[in-house]
């Protein structure tokens, strides 16, 4: 007789494959700020490093866009929103502040957002949380003060910090927006389209910001330096177009689809912390022994959030994660 699996093992496999996409998104999120880095300081200008990933990403998924072209006319909200708030707004207010401040502690003060997520899900969603997932923020949070050593006050550029926590608002609108219709089942709108759709939209608004006709184009035919080591310009450049921004926002999209918006932004945390380590490693920004105390602290606020995350049918919390959230996974246009 076949064997018939529970439905909490099926949602435990289901959390476990939305975990991993949001490592796995974490990751490719978390090389975007050491390699443009580089290309910054090779001379261009920040918001031209922003408008190139975007539309190069937008170019990739063009054939994903035209196949989902009914997003157009079912959810043009949506749309406008992810490209405006989830693109354009979070990259050009990171970028800015890398250009003033450390990648990682640009970073870290981006990912304050799970807090503000869950403070979205509480106060204007008006939905319970748990104490397990309010915890892990917390944890998270005080991790990332480590990581920024609030305690050293003026020490880093009062623009930066105001330019990282613009982004830090921004990604709210990246975690809320990429959970809408998760739940519609059948009628959910696909995340590829969404972000295909949302990479024009942040391309088409960024072209009339950073104006690229202006760009200091030779740039890219040249080397940049990584710690006093030359690199291709056009390398790095590829590997934030491709790398840092295709696949990390279809896996970070998915992966809220699948866990929940406050539980994927905690476990994203972890991309503040691997942008830090890497910023060590590759461009010789160096961490003070409370620095990794609190890249520990933000990996344990991931765990616990995580953790808190209710099997399928459980009536706990909503913001503790809830059932797994099923894909539009139809072929035709969605």
């Amino acid at each position: 007789m076949p064997v018939r699996t529970s439905d909490s093992s099926v949602s435990g496999r289901g959390r476990g494959v939305g975990l991993g996409l949001a490592l796995l998104s974490a990751v490719a999120f978390g090389g975007s700020g050491v390699a443009a880095k580089p290309l910054i300081e090779a001379g261009l200008d920040p918001l031209h490093v922003v408008w190139l990933r975007v539309t190069g990403a937008a170019v990739a998924m063009l054939p994903l866009a035209v196949r989902h072209r009914a997003l157009l006319r079912r959810r043009p909200g949506l749309l406008a929103g992810f490209g405006l708030l989830a693109v354009a707004g979070v990259q050009a207010c990171y970028f800015a502040a890398l250009s003033r401040i450390p990648v990682g502690v640009a970073l870290l003060i981006e990912y304050l957002a799970p807090a503000l997520v869950l403070g979205w899900v509480r106060f204007v969603q008006k939905r319970p949380v748990t104490r397990a997932a309010a915890v892990g923020v917390v944890l998270a949070v005080g991790g990332l003060a480590c990581v920024v050593e609030v305690w050293s006050g003026l020490g880093f550029d009062a623009l930066g910090l105001l330019l990282a926590l613009g982004a830090a608002c921004c990604q709210v609108g990246y975690f809320v927006l990429s959970d809408q219709g998760s739940d519609a089942g059948e009628e959910a709108p696909d995340p590829l389209g969404v972000i295909a759709y949302g990479l024009l939209v942040g391309a088409a608004v960024l072209t009339v910001v950073a104006r690229p006709w202006t760009m200091d184009w030779p740039v890219l035919q040249g080397t940049a330096s990584m710690d006093g080591r030359p690199v291709a310009a056009v390398v790095l450049l590829a590997w934030i177009v491709l790398v840092a921004t295709v696949v990390a926002y279809v896996t970070g999209v998915v992966s809220v689809r699948r866990l929940s918006p406050q539980v994927a932004g905690v476990v994203a945390c972890l991309e503040a912390v691997i942008a830090t380590v890497l910023a060590w490693v590759l461009l010789g920004e160096h961490l003070s022994a409370p620095q990794i105390a609190g890249g520990a602290i933000v990996l344990a606020g991931a765990f616990i959030a995580q953790s808190s995350t209710p099997s399928k049918g459980s009536a706990k919390p909503v913001a503790s994660g809830g059932p797994e959230r099923e894909l539009s996974r139809r072929g035709t246009s969605a």
